[in-house]
């Protein structure tokens, strides 16, 4: 019997229409039809020569171009705001340029009480403070550099080099001590300090910033003649003080032995001793460390005997054996007047203790006994 919906003449052989058609299931829906690719020509259409029963559909272009732009578009944006993210979240900051400081500087005359004692330069280190210091460079005796956090343990004996030979070439050289030449200290110093360096050496000014016994210790030759041997102690210390600095401070105390400028021969008991005492800052940068070189902060000097109204900031001006200072105080300051001004300042020459040891050769026959000069242990306070 055929079932309703089957057609007149029964159900198809092959099944199709039955319960076991594979497609009995299928819903040609709406979307269905407008997603086909295919479409049959109407009846109307079909009555043309037509060599083919369907048409293609145009399907739905995939336009590359467009979604290229898109995706370099999104690209750019990510870069962009990762770069930003990036910049914003950074621990490090972005270096900045920093500009050398100028040199500051103090000078301190040391007025003697009395004449100054003369003596054979043995003797009178001998009977002084100066009697077990070292000779010369083996008085400056740098601590054993470790690292610290930002800076290795070469980067730190590189800047012990450098500072100890800057206090070699500004305070022991004879050609530098004389008043010859000033290339041994320039040589060691940052460019940018190099201005204010040469305009100290030129025209000297005691201004705390342009005197040329700020950065180096010299002697008028027309006056005195240093001894070779100069004797030395004091102390070198260093810290890191940024992520890009070292800090080496210095303390030592100089004693020469001064010989008056004549020709001729010299009398034997002619020397006196003169005692100089610097404390200095040194800052070195990476750049400095490679270059050995340093960029010099501060200098404190304190030098004596000498008189009180003495311009020393050209070069020192020592008094010799027998000499006393002058009874008025040091140079006057106005602090009316106009232009540079003057830093005036004088101290007087003392000791804290006197000498265990005794000369090791009696001075001459009418020669006062030796000087008393500061003890390095226990320095002049500051004024």
């Amino acid at each position: 019997m055929a079932h309703r919906g089957d057609p007149p003449d029964g159900p198809a052989e092959n099944g199709a229409g039955g319960q076991d058609d594979e497609y009995g299931s299928l819903v040609f829906d709406e979307s269905f039809v407008r997603a086909a690719r295919l479409q049959e020509f109407s009846a109307q259409e079909r009555m043309g020569e037509h060599a083919r029963a369907v048409r293609s559909l145009p399907g739905r272009t995939v336009r590359t171009g467009s979604r290229i732009a898109v995706a370099l578009v999104i690209l750019i944006a990510l870069a962009f705001g990762t770069a930003v993210f990036m910049g914003l979240r950074h621990p490090y900051e972005s270096p900045v340029a920093r500009r050398t400081e100028p040199l500051r500087m103090t000078l301190v005359p040391l007025a003697p009480r009395g004449a100054v004692p003369g003596g054979t330069p043995d003797a009178l280190f001998a009977a002084s403070p100066a009697a077990g210091h070292a000779t010369g460079r083996d008085g400056i005796s740098p601590p054993p550099a470790r690292r610290t956090e930002d800076f290795s343990e070469s980067q730190v004996g590189a800047a012990l080099a450098t500072a100890t030979d800057y206090l070699v070439a500004s305070s022991l050289d004879p050609d530098v001590l004389g008043g010859s030449t000033v290339r041994p200290v320039e040589a060691l110093l940052d460019p940018d300090q190099m201005e204010q360096f040469e305009r100290s050496v030129e025209d000297p000014y005691d201004d705390g910033q342009h005197a040329a016994t700020g950065w180096l210790v010299r002697f008028d030759p027309a006056e005195a003649v240093p001894d070779p041997e100069v004797r030395v102690r004091g102390t070198l210390r260093y810290a890191q003080t940024g992520s890009d600095a070292l800090e080496v401070v210095s303390d030592h105390t100089f004693t020469y032995a001064l010989r008056p400028a004549a020709s001729g021969p010299q009398p034997q008991g002619g020397a006196s001793l003169f005692t100089v005492r610097r404390e200095m800052s040194f800052r070195f940068d990476r750049e400095d460390l490679r270059l050995h070189r340093l960029e010099v902060r501060t200098s404190y000097l304190q030098a004596g005997p000498q008189s009180c109204p003495a311009d020393t900031s050209g070069a020192l001006r020592p008094l010799l054996a027998g000499e006393r200072a002058e009874s008025r105080g040091p140079a006057g300051t106005d602090p009316y007047a106009t232009g540079r001004p003057a830093a005036a300042l004088c101290g007087t020459l003392d000791v804290s203790s006197r000498p265990s040891r005794t000369p090791a050769s009696p001075p001459g026959p009418g020669l006062p006994s030796p000087p008393l000069l500061p003890s390095p242990a226990t320095p002049p306070s500051r004024p």
